[in-house]
């Protein structure tokens, strides 16, 4: 619902404090997977695996111990979760993507960007009707079994340059007709979209937005109502909930109205650098005041906190880094660094130190410090 009502004045511990709650990493743990998935409404696929997938870490952060990593597996092979653009989503929230598709490649007047992609795989509509009839026959298959008859190049100054198939097949996902069916070690595999998706009811296309953006906003809990497009989940809201403003920082805001009581009750977590608390880095930056950025794409001599650092949250403050990498073939957790933010108190070590030996312990893994 869009609500226009009084702006509600909040502090910077007040808007930190239903960031935290809203991604469920205060005191009350959710009580599932399922659960956890529809209320963040996504986790992200990432196969950098140098503590454990990402999706992984980030279910753990939340529901702790008692997660299984095999779970993840369970619910994608048995239709509770799919995959697309590399998000895990909710099966039944296929329903509120199906009118974009329906619309590729846009809706109202096309940009000159999408009249182009538009035209590209309109010329190569030959290459797209025999990845489908082969699909159809064959599949699920990876990217490499899949012809590449394509009359006109995709052309970029970037790594995607000349990836033919793999470009048409991001179209095709957009487009409602193939879909991520699994993976095959590291391999991507594709299927018709109609034997992954769920038969399900599609939402016409403004109120799936509007419902998008609401459940969005819920799982932030507090966000900007306009930002920079980003090229997977936006990390806007649009006017939904409810306008705010944060003490000391500028911009539109808004926030869900339901995390406006009294309660918070924060603890220790690990997050995954890809974790929705810190993946919009603007957002981190104005309501944590933290500096981080993910580095595994630095040469090692200009990384100050590792190649995949775990930002780390006590309460309501991100409040350090945690450099660390399972050696699986050793068995153990090798810790090379914790960067502390600031002064920790001996509750705060204690906790955390707690938190670092429950990741050693779902990993299966022996903690081993570097500098012992």
């Amino acid at each position: 619902m869009v609500v226009t009502g009084p702006i509600h004045r909040l502090s910077g511990a007040e808007a930190r404090r239903i960031a935290v709650r809203a991604q469920l990493l205060d005191s009350a743990r959710p009580s599932g997977l399922l659960d956890l998935v529809r209320h963040l409404t996504l986790l992200q696929v990432e196969p950098t695996a140098a503590v454990a997938p990402s999706a992984e870490v980030v279910a753990w952060s939340r529901l702790g111990p008692r997660f299984r990593r095999s779970e993840l597996e369970d619910a994608i092979a048995d239709g509770s979760l799919v995959e697309l653009h590399s998000m895990l989503r909710p099966a039944e929230d296929i329903a509120l993507y199906q009118a974009e598709m329906a619309a590729w490649p846009g809706v109202g007047e096309l940009r000159d960007w999408e009249v182009e992609i538009r035209d590209w795989v309109e010329a190569n509509d030959d290459t797209r009707r025999e990845i489908l009839d082969k699909l159809y026959d064959e599949g699920p298959l990876p990217t490499s079994a899949l012809p590449d008859t394509t009359l006109v190049p995709w052309e970029s100054s970037g790594w995607n340059n000349d990836r033919n198939v793999r470009m048409l097949l991001d179209r095709m996902v957009q487009r409602g007709e193939v879909a991520t069916a699994g993976y095959d070690g590291r391999q991507r595999l594709w299927d018709l979209a109609e034997r992954v998706y769920p038969d399900v009811e599609p939402v016409p296309y403004d109120e799936a937005m509007r419902i998008r953006a609401e459940r969005r906003l819920r799982s932030l809990g507090i966000a900007r109502e306009k930002s920079a497009k980003s090229p997977s989940e936006p990390n806007d809201v649009g006017p939904v909930g409810e306008p705010t403003e944060i003490e000391g920082l500028g911009g539109r805001w808004r926030v869900d109205p339901s995390y406006l009581s009294d309660g918070f009750t924060g603890r220790a977590a690990l997050l995954s650098p890809l974790d929705r608390l810190v993946f919009d880095r603007k957002r981190m930056a104005d309501l944590f005041d933290f500096d981080y950025q993910l580095e595994m794409y630095k040469p090692a001599a200009k990384r100050r906190w590792g190649y995949w650092a775990l930002p780390i949250l006590y309460g309501d403050q991100l409040v350090g880094k945690l450099d660390a990498t399972a050696v699986r073939e050793d068995g153990i957790l090798r810790v090379d660094a914790i960067h502390e933010d600031g002064g920790w108190s001996a509750t705060m070590v204690a906790a955390l130190e707690d938190e670092l030996r429950s990741l050693g312990a779902w990993l299966g893994l022996e903690l081993a410090f570097a500098d012992d």
